[in-house]
């Protein structure tokens, strides 16, 4: 009797744990060491392929701030996700595709690339903001630098990041999507096959 009463305390001791653990908000990240930021899977999206090869910076850097679309065009939102770089940090294309814009946009540096192979309109991505080291009309490869962070400006706050976004048309899409499992970090790591040239993709 007492082997069982300790048995179901146990029990809801853990069941406690791990529902408190569950709700608990993430802690804060930034640069610095310690654990990364959750990064949850996408919800499925069949007009975005999980296409990408590489993350646009770092090998998988810190999420500060995730997708939250508006509910309506002109609603409040963050219309893409940061991801925490110091100033310098490579910015890197994610996917291949050709280079849309390069350039300055109120004062700010900005690069999107067009993904190859990804319908009418084609998927576009963006970066902000960088000091670009591609022109309009560039081929890219997924991995090919586009340039280096900014130094930071007010959108990130007090932590350096870079804002990358994804859209279609003018529809804005959560670019992890773009991300397949084993760069997320929710799948096993596989190897890409080789192309023509013996290089992987």
């Amino acid at each position: 009797m007492r082997v069982n009463r300790c048995v179901r305390a146990w029990l809801l001791l853990c069941l406690a744990v791990t529902v408190l653990g569950a709700s608990a908000p993430a802690p804060a990240h930034g640069t610095g060491p310690g654990p990364r930021a959750p990064v949850s899977p996408p919800t499925a999206d069949p007009s975005v392929p999980a296409l990408a090869r590489a993350w646009p910076v770092g090998v998988r850097p810190f999420v500060v701030r995730g997708w939250e679309p508006p509910e309506t065009a002109y609603s409040r939102g963050h219309r893409g996700v940061d991801l925490a770089a110091g100033p310098g940090a490579e910015v890197r294309a994610v996917a291949s595709g050709r280079v849309s814009f390069a350039g300055r946009v109120a004062g700010r540096g900005a690069v999107s690339v067009e993904l190859s192979g990804t319908g009418t309109p084609p998927l576009r991505t963006t970066y902000g903001p960088v000091r670009a080291s591609v022109r309009e009309g560039d081929e890219v490869l997924a991995g090919r630098v586009l340039g280096t962070l900014e130094t930071p400006d007010t959108h990130c706050g007090p932590t350096p990041c870079l804002h990358w976004g994804l859209l279609r048309g003018t529809a804005y899409l959560n670019p992890l999507s773009l991300l397949p499992p084993w760069l997320l970090g929710t799948g096993p790591s596989r190897l890409l096959p080789l192309d023509a040239s013996g290089a992987r993709p």
